[in-house]
């Protein structure tokens, strides 16, 4: 069996791996980065890029379809052909996800190693190769980027073949006339809209009160009849399937029913763990059989291997990946060329979630139900009071900002608003450069712009603190 030694062996070549490589090159380590493939992002494959493209074309849909409210004629004639359009997603995925795996090659170069790989020891690896060939892989410091695959109950194993999840979603070559969805969380109420403007028959079911993730309960609710509108939401209660002829049943206890084509499984997903033996390597795995981690060094214990991404279920987002990555082939480096090193610890970005809904239903900083509402201030901003939502037909938006009642100092919002995805990311740094609302005031805001919400709610946070907004200085006039 051949042999190789490196500083730094990197499991995974998703969007975390692929930056813990970027890392561990920069620091100039030697490293392999393994993987049995398909290579490509999760990302790029099954998740946030074909997603986006699906709401896109529905939201062209959409828009064609509303011309006759600006005086257009012949909507009425217009038809869409669903598995030309499906066929327009998989050229899109398909070019996001050859460019992604094209960036994985390029990368690693010759040392990657297409295949699985398990602990045989804290420091070595063994990778049966695709080719069926064997590989012993020697490492300073050992980095676990495997990424996550959805969830599927085994309840719902009596219906295979009628449930599907994204894995399998942008593999189809059309979409049926009606779909069910489990789940409705950011993937399921974005997968949701998407088929419903692409005209597809709807029900979403999920036993939380809430959807998108969405803590704050006014945001919340303004969000779930906005989108009752487009699709038919069912909440806290389990819904019960079974097989109905070629389509699936739906129902819950109190009495609602309907039959759809498919079912998508939007349940979560989980780390890519089994398989890799860390029994072997002297880890221990807790109750979700994930091994204990550092959050702020992503290192497991003393030891020199490093759980990054997906792969440690602690923040399954892409721009959370691309972090902790960074963050685990600086230190798998670190430990590497130093062993008597300590790694090091990083902060942490402001937590940020978004939801493409159109209006996107977004959570920054602190979630409401993390605070002491006796400790805090709520400024608040309406869309319909907005000049610009209300020219973009989107009056529903609502922004809740929350502040620390004593300073204003900024710790968290929820929203749904036409532009929340500028918003959110607008609100995530001014949280996490430790602003106030007063500060905050202080910057420019055009007319007519959603932005403007953000001042509102930042009167409003003044107002009830009773601070009076700082005015600007000379130096800072236009």
């Amino acid at each position: 069996m051949t042999r190789i030694e490196c500083d730094v062996a990197i499991i995974g070549a998703g969007t975390a791996g692929l930056y813990a490589l970027r890392a561990v090159r920069r620091a100039g380590a030697s490293f392999v980065l393994i993987d049995h493939g398909p290579l490509g992002t999760t990302c790029a494959r099954v998740g946030c890029m074909p997603s986006k493209v699906a709401l896109h074309m529905g939201a062209q849909w959409q828009a064609a379809q509303k011309l006759a409210v600006l005086g257009g004629s012949g909507m009425e004639q217009l038809s869409l052909d669903r598995a030309a359009a499906w066929s327009w997603l998989r050229r899109q995925r398909d070019a996001f996800s050859g460019s992604a795996e094209g960036k994985a090659r390029e990368a690693a170069g010759k040392h990657l190693l297409e295949g699985r790989a398990r602990f045989v020891a804290s420091d070595r690896l063994l990778v049966l190769l695709n080719s069926g060939a064997e590989r012993e892989v020697c490492a300073k410091a050992i980095i676990v980027a495997t990424g996550s695959h959805a969830v599927v109950p085994s309840w719902l194993d009596g219906l295979r073949g009628r449930v599907i999840t994204t894995d399998e979603l942008f593999e189809l070559e059309t979409v049926p006339d009606s779909v069910g969805i489990l789940g409705l969380g950011a993937i399921g109420l974005e997968m949701g809209l998407a088929l419903a403007r692409l005209g597809v028959q709807v029900t979403g079911a999920d036993i939380a009160n809430t959807i998108g993730g969405m803590s704050d309960p006014e945001v919340a609710a303004r969000a779930i009849d906005r989108f009752r509108s487009e699709m038919q939401i069912w909440l806290q209660a389990p819904a019960q399937l079974s097989a109905d002829g070629s389509g699936v049943l739906m129902q819950t206890d109190d009495g609602r029913r309907t039959k759809v084509d498919m079912v998508l499984a939007a349940l979560g997903r989980r780390p890519n763990l089994d398989g890799l033996c860390f029994a072997e390597a002297g880890v221990e795995l807790d109750t979700r059989g994930v091994p204990p981690f550092d959050p702020h060094t992503l290192q497991i214990g003393q030891m020199p291997i490093f759980l990054a991404g997906d792969a440690n279920a602690d923040r399954s987002l892409m721009h959370e990946a691309a972090h902790e990555g960074d963050i685990a082939g600086r230190n798998a480096a670190l430990l590497a060329q130093n062993p008597d090193a300590q790694a090091e610890a990083y902060g942490r970005a402001t937590p940020l979630s978004i939801a493409f809904s159109n209006p996107d239903l977004a959570s920054v900083g602190a979630r409401l139900n993390s605070l002491d509402s006796q400790q805090i201030v709520i400024g608040s901003a309406e869309g319909q009071a907005n000049g610009r939502l209300r020219i973009l037909g989107e009056h529903s938006g609502l922004l809740r900002v929350y502040a620390d009642k004593s300073t204003g100092r900024l710790l968290g919002a929820g929203m749904l608003a036409a532009g929340g995805e500028h918003l959110a990311h607008l609100l995530a740094w001014s949280i996490g450069r430790g602003e106030t609302a007063g500060e905050l005031l202080q910057m420019p805001f055009y007319h007519p712009v959603v932005e403007e919400l953000v001042q509102s709610a930042m009167l409003d946070i003044v107002r009830q603190v009773g601070h009076q907004a700082p005015a600007r200085t000379d130096s800072a006039r236009v």
